[in-house]
């Protein structure tokens, strides 16, 4: 799979793994006493940045070229750019063993599942009031973004790319099968008479697909479903997801997977997306950096909102972040500030995620011609854009947040290969899970 500005699908470290670089990251090193980082910044002092972008081939080079251009308008400051690790998924672990070591970066690329374990590290930034200045225009930023970079009330990052899942459909099929299109208005049942008509089991095609890797890319294409059926993921720091609401949600997926066989399930969460760019898919529920593998794909496709409940058309967004470290020095924490302030800004982020096929991070990019043009490039842009409205929840920000997906991943990998129920798979996950969300 290409890297973009991001890499999807999501690959975590395992639980334990992730447990225990964090227990180990917690110890030595600058530590939340409170005091600003920034306190006593001289913008015009000499400082070194170390960036870690978590980018590869054409999206690392464009960050490059950025720094270049920040350093010939500061002089005064250098940045050094590198992807941080062979791969994003690898920079969490680089992250903790640089916290144990004291070599970590002043700004890094994380996901945004990670927020709550590095809020945890004790060794990021509090950017509340950072933010906080109308000069930052923090709320031209999604909402679920802002949520995400926000844990335990204070924002420790500032999103580096926003997204949203979206139903991408193959037009070739649903012309074959008679079909109309999907709609914004569509119910989860008429996704799941569609999944049944399209697929085709002597040409190998299926409706719809799902990973069941049991990582997160399996877990959050369930929250969606939760939301619309009116559940929660916690309720407080308890495990809610099994409740008769993410019961329902399962079994939506369940009937698909196990009693119609019009789903697809993909072991590696590598597969599912070629086979939908190939034909062999009717419907993907996906996000916009599928868009740039479509376009290759030369596919005849079209996106709608998620299917809903009830006219509730939820969906989740997964917003990414640039995580700002305190290494001790007031200069290096306000300088890193000043380059991602100038990094996000609607000007520069044109030529960052909209040049790199990506959604803008501000509400007011849409009416610059960067966006005209990135939505004319990717048919079904626009529409990714305007479904930012339907995020109106985020994932939990607080540490054990991998753990707990690792949990419910599993619990649905299960249940669609017919191995346990809804409500048995979701209790055990849930068990598992409140042990983790206690410590």
């Amino acid at each position: 799979m290409t890297t973009y500005l991001r890499g999807r699908p999501i690959r975590l470290l395992a639980a334990a793994s992730a447990a225990m670089l964090f227990l180990a990251a917690c110890t030595g090193g600058p530590s939340d006493d409170g005091k600003d980082a920034a306190a006593g910044y001289d913008p015009a002092a000499a400082v070194e940045l170390t960036w870690w972008t978590g980018q590869t081939s054409e999206a690392e080079q464009v960050a490059e070229r950025l720094a270049a251009d920040y350093h010939a308008a500061h002089p005064n400051v250098t940045i050094k750019t590198s992807p941080g690790a062979p791969t994003t998924e690898d920079l969490l672990t680089k992250l903790s063993a640089g916290f144990t070591g004291g070599s970590y970066p002043d700004i890094s690329y994380a996901y945004g599942n990670w927020a709550g374990d590095l809020g945890a590290s004790g060794r990021t930034q509090d950017l509340t009031a950072f933010v906080a200045d109308p000069s930052f225009a923090w709320t031209e930023m999604p909402a679920a973004a802002r949520a995400v970079a926000t844990v335990d009330g204070k924002v420790i990052g500032i999103p580096a790319l926003v997204d949203n899942l979206a139903l991408i459909y193959n037009k070739k099929l649903f012309d074959a099968a008679g079909l109309e299109y999907p709609s914004d208005e569509w119910s989860w049942a008429d996704f799941r008479s569609a999944a049944r008509r399209l697929t085709d089991a002597s040409t190998n095609t299926y409706g719809t697909a799902y990973s069941v890797s049991g990582n997160e890319d399996t877990t959050w294409h369930l929250w969606p479903l939760l939301w619309q059926n009116g559940g929660s993921i916690l309720d407080g720091t308890k495990p809610a997801f099994n409740s008769e609401a993410g019961v329902a949600a399962l079994e939506t997926l369940r009937a698909m997977a196990v009693d119609d066989k019009s789903m697809y399930l993909d072991q590696t969460d590598e597969k599912y997306g070629p086979l939908f760019y190939g034909g062999h898919v009717g419907m993907l529920l996906s996000g916009p950096w599928a868009l740039l593998d479509i376009k290759d794909a030369k596919l005849d496709y079209g996106v709608a909102a998620l299917p809903g409940v009830n006219g509730d058309h939820q969906t989740v967004s997964g917003p990414d972040l640039w995580v700002l470290f305190d290494h001790d020095d007031a200069n290096r924490a306000g300088a890193s500030r000043a380059f991602v302030k100038w990094l996000t800004s609607a000007e520069v982020d044109a030529k960052w995620n909209l040049a790199v096929g990506n959604l803008p991070l501000r509400s007011v990019e849409q009416n610059t011609p960067e966006f005209a043009a990135y939505a004319k490039e990717y048919p079904g842009g626009q529409k990714f854009f305007d479904n930012l409205a339907n995020a109106k929840q985020a994932r939990p920000t607080m540490a054990g947040y991998e753990a707990m997906s690792r949990n419910v991943g599993d619990a649905i990998a299960k249940v669609l290969q017919g191995a346990a129920t809804p409500k048995e798979a979701l209790d055990e996950a849930a068990r598992k899970s409140a042990a983790v969300l206690e410590d």
